[in-house]
């Protein structure tokens, strides 16, 4: 009886933990909050405190203004007939151009124009990979980590690359580890630089160059530029024996690729909508300025047939669903939404008892 009575005060200690969790990743505002300066003061007040905001007392009033804007915004697109929702999150003060040269600045077109020709292993591997599934989620198989946030570093390109390789390795060794991007981020400097951009494609050239990259518990993230720390460089874990491109502009082979691995991918994610998005399919606008580097972790699709990309950012897991949004796919613009597939690719790891081929076709259902 004893041991009964304990297990039951743990599971209700550990159902009240994800109750609280769940509460103070919450933050809803309602009508009446807008109805009055003093109540949309009231309503900045209580935003500032739950999501712990410190504002000196010279720009109070400057970002008071922008949070009222961005209010009103959210508040007059939820009333209209959208596939998805937006939420007053942890960027609720910010300008989106604020918002866009903190956390959508990792110029990843730019560094995609300057890198020249392709270097990637061979051509693309999942090529005759015809029968792809319905839908899959790499989440529900193991091969993806918790949700992490990059802070104010412009270092997405880090973690796009770093899902990508925690990805391949489980599905290659069976073993799931994190991985460090503050590696990429000091040691990874010849073409990409750190807080202020980066290309995966570099990264994955380093990580193979290297002969690996490090756990994330021994090389822990900071968000900002430091020294390589050359012992823990010298240090992997994880190697790959390459890196491959999803043939451009083509979402059938990046459906290909996704039925197999995760998948590093830029997008353009710098406008209002992606910036407060909070859950449902995503559909835009949004161009293809390619600014953020993330990671799609599967695809599906909704009850009523719309089809989607499961894509794994890198704001936290109080951004989006829990860190994730899903993108609408098979959309008819060239490059798909947002561009999510122009500059797709994929780190190759060949193990002795596996190989980089495709794995036996499974039912097709488009």
């Amino acid at each position: 009886m004893a041991m009964k009575k304990k297990v039951s005060v743990v599971v209700l200690v550990a159902l009240s933990f994800t109750l609280l969790l769940g509460l103070a990743q919450s933050f809803d505002f309602h009508e009446k909050d807008l109805e009055t300066e003093d109540s949309l003061w009231n309503l900045y007040e209580r935003w500032r405190s739950h999501h712990t905001v410190s504002r000196d007392l010279s720009e109070k009033l400057k970002r008071f203004n922008v949070f009222k804007e961005n209010v009103n915004f959210i508040h007059e697109f939820n009333k209209k007939d959208h596939p998805y929702k937006l939420k007053l999150n942890k960027f609720g003060d910010l300008t989106n151009q604020e918002f866009r040269s903190t956390y959508a600045g990792s110029k990843v077109k730019h560094h995609s124009m300057l890198r020249g020709p392709s270097r990637a292993t061979g051509g693309f591997i999942y090529e005759n990979f015809e029968k792809t599934p319905p839908s899959i989620d790499w989440r529900t198989k193991g091969a993806v980590t918790p949700v992490k946030n990059q802070g104010q570093c412009g270092s997405c390109w880090a973690f796009s690359t770093v899902v990508a390789v925690e990805g391949i390795n489980q599905i290659k060794t069976k073993n799931l580890v994190s991985l460090s991007e503050q590696q990429l981020i000091d040691c990874d400097t010849g073409e990409n630089q750190g807080c202020n951009g980066g290309l995966m494609d570099h990264a994955f050239e380093y990580i193979k160059r290297n002969g690996g990259i490090t756990t994330e518990i021994n090389y822990p993230y900071v968000a900002q530029d430091k020294l390589c720390d050359i012992s823990k460089e010298n240090s992997p874990m994880v190697t790959i024996d390459g890196h491959g491109n999803v043939p451009a502009n083509d979402e059938n082979a990046l459906m290909q690729a996704v039925a197999n691995q995760p998948v590093s991918v830029a997008i353009e994610a710098s406008g209002y909508p992606f910036q407060f998005y909070s859950e449902g399919v995503f559909v835009g606008p949004c161009g293809t300025e390619l600014d953020h580097g993330v990671a799609i972790v599967g695809y599906g699709k909704t009850v009523d047939g719309t089809k989607y990309w499961t894509v794994k950012n890198s704001w936290g897991a109080d951004w989006g669903e829990q860190g994730y949004i899903r993108m609408k796919r098979r959309v008819p613009t060239k490059g798909g939404l947002c561009g999510i597939a122009m500059e797709a690719s994929y780190p190759i790891k060949i193990t002795p008892n596996s190989d980089a081929k495709p794995a036996s076709p499974l039912n097709d259902e488009l």
